[in-house]
């Protein structure tokens, strides 16, 4: 499994270039805030192992207002090195590895700054 290069974005993580990418269209359980925001992550040059990412909020899309968060640069390098350092090998073939953030790892990956959550307004 790979990530489609259009409407990834590429990012370096310690001299190793990475592409990640949010889907562009919510599942129908993301749209219903019953599943999370997720991105996946793998390297961009020769892919192996993706990274599948879970944030413990909706995506912002979703239909019914839930909490949910921008996705940033800083967010994607600090889980990668989360990933890296709990044992994903992302130049092994094999399946995707998923890495399942809490309230408390998004505090830690953004140096104890607590998450910024958006309530969107709720659709008519």
């Amino acid at each position: 499994m790979s990530i489609p290069k259009k409407g990834s974005r590429l990012i370096t993580v310690d001299g190793v270039t990475y592409r990640w990418r949010i889907r562009r269209k919510p599942t129908y359980c993301q749209a219903n805030s019953w599943g999370p925001l997720t991105f996946a992550v793998e390297l961009a040059d020769a892919p192996g192992r993706v990274l599948l990412v879970s944030l413990p909020c909706s995506r912002p899309d979703a239909w019914l207002g839930e909490r949910a968060m921008a996705v940033r640069p800083a967010l994607v390098s600090a889980t990668i090195r989360r990933a890296l350092h709990h044992g994903w090998d992302p130049h092994r073939a094999g399946n995707a590895l998923t890495l399942r953030l809490t309230e408390d790892d998004l505090t830690e990956a953004m140096n104890g700054q607590l998450p910024s959550y958006v309530v969107p307004f709720i659709r008519r």
